[in-house]
């Protein structure tokens, strides 16, 4: 008897199944928003209707249509269909699974296609487990997933797979989806009327996000009753209540949001720094983790032009951890907006990094003797501190004294930049250097 299923893969959703399923496409010209990938001639369109599949990752936002693809595949393909669930699978069982379609192809030159969702939750072991298949081509591989692949996949792994990127939906295009779902007769039994404007508005907060619009046009429709009359925005507000925004704190969406600000800010965009600052604390971001890279920002971006920001970003952190949320939001978009508007200098930064990269890459040479401190005789004796000029006897608090080692005695790490405070500093610099030469 076969370990493999099978019984269909998508049959027909039960009249209790949740909307997004009831309405889930079941052939590619149902589906809504994927022309780039499956127009006539295209890539994926030619090898799910030719049975050609190579083995994919489909990298894509939540509700983009990734397991819609994939039982859309199951139906039209002549291969054997399986599925496996990253929560619940044991290497064990991967393995009997992948053995039996070895045998199968051997045997038949049968294809066995295999369906990971989420496959970004599989660990290294269970992912290593279908290597060997995916390279002898006993198994065709399909993962979905919503977090970045390079991070999330192994680099064996995804070596052997096309990476297909389904992209998020864009707000028309949920709209159709919301538009054919008013008209179901589902929905159409509850006799409610629901505007465009409602529509629009759950297509506009749903991130692209099908399934997610979906859920909440059937929230709307079995929540409302006649007597509310035809659902308008104001009524879809009431009773969603609050918006839900796409943000993932632990993974990829909080990495490109949070360097969102960043570059906002080191940009001087003071509009768009603090968009993305109300996307994350909206998003329930930590608002010290917020903190703590605008801190950074002050010391990495702008630096010695206004040593102020530095200060001015600690102060802020202090106020977060002592107002919290939501008070302490417009502090945070108090500083967003003063780092955006700062003059910039990664002088220092650069500096450091040049530093670094002496230091552990130079043959670091020992201290020059006369800038040792010399607290003995047998010191004293052996030249630490002979030849030292103390600053502050010279008019230019400088003395012609080189304080890097002598293989480095040229050598610029701090460059600072002509702007803000940092001119001063580095006029005052400049300065100390033509006095050196001088005495």
């Amino acid at each position: 008897m076969t370990l493999f299923d099978t019984t269909p893969f998508d049959p027909p959703a039960k009249s209790d199944a949740p909307l997004p399923e009831r309405l889930r496409p079941r052939t590619l010209e149902d589906i809504v928003g994927l022309d780039e990938l499956l127009g006539e001639g295209r890539f994926l369109r030619t090898a799910i209707e030719s049975d050609r599949i190579p083995s994919m990752i489909f990298w894509g936002p939540p509700g983009s249509g990734k397991t819609t693809l994939a039982r859309i595949i199951a139906n039209k393909t002549r291969a054997r269909f399986v599925t496996f669930s990253a929560t619940s699978t044991a290497i064990k069982e991967i393995r009997t699974l992948m053995e039996e379609a070895r045998k199968e192809r051997k045997a038949r030159g049968s294809k066995t296609i295999v369906f990971i969702d989420e496959i970004h939750r599989f660990n290294k072991a269970q992912q290593d487990a279908f290597l060997p298949y995916v390279e002898a081509g006993d198994i065709i591989l399909i993962g979905a997933t919503t977090e970045n692949p390079s991070f999330e996949v192994n680099s064996a792994l995804l070596s052997r797979t096309k990476v297909v990127v389904i992209p998020a939906l864009e707000r028309e295009q949920v709209m159709a989806i919301l538009r054919r779902a008013v008209n179901d007769p589902s929905l159409r039994k509850y006799g409610i009327e629901v505007t465009d404007d409602a529509l629009d508005f759950m297509a506009a907060t749903s991130a692209g996000d099908a399934r997610q619009a979906l859920n909440s046009l059937e929230l709307v429709v079995e929540t409302a009753t006649k007597e509310d009359g035809a659902i308008d925005k104001e009524k879809v507000t009431q009773i969603l209540q609050r918006r839900s925004l796409m943000y993932d704190k632990g993974g990829e969406e909080h990495y490109n949001i949070i360097s969102a600000l960043h570059k906002s800010l080191r940009n001087g965009d003071a509009d768009a720094s603090v968009y993305w600052l109300v996307r994350m604390l909206e998003g329930g971001e930590d608002p010290m983790y917020i903190a703590r890279r605008l801190v950074r920002a002050a010391s990495e971006d702008i630096g010695n032009a206004d040593p102020q920001a530095l200060v001015f970003a600690i102060a802020v952190q202090q106020t977060v951890h002592f107002l919290g949320m939501p008070e302490a939001g417009v502090a945070l978009a108090q500083l967003v907006t003063y780092l955006a508007a700062a003059p910039k200098s990664n002088a220092a930064y650069i500096g450091y990094g040049e530093a670094v990269r002496e230091v552990r890459q130079g043959d670091n040479p020992g201290v020059p003797l006369h800038i040792r401190n010399a607290p003995t005789r047998l010191m004293k004796d052996l030249g630490y501190g002979r030849g030292y000029g103390y600053a502050h006897d010279y008019e230019e608090q400088t003395v012609a004294m080189n304080c890097l080692p002598e293989s480095l005695a040229d050598r610029r790490f701090y460059e600072p930049k002509d702007i803000g405070t940092e001119a001063k500093m580095k006029a005052r610099l400049d300065a100390m250097r033509e006095a050196r030469k001088k005495t």
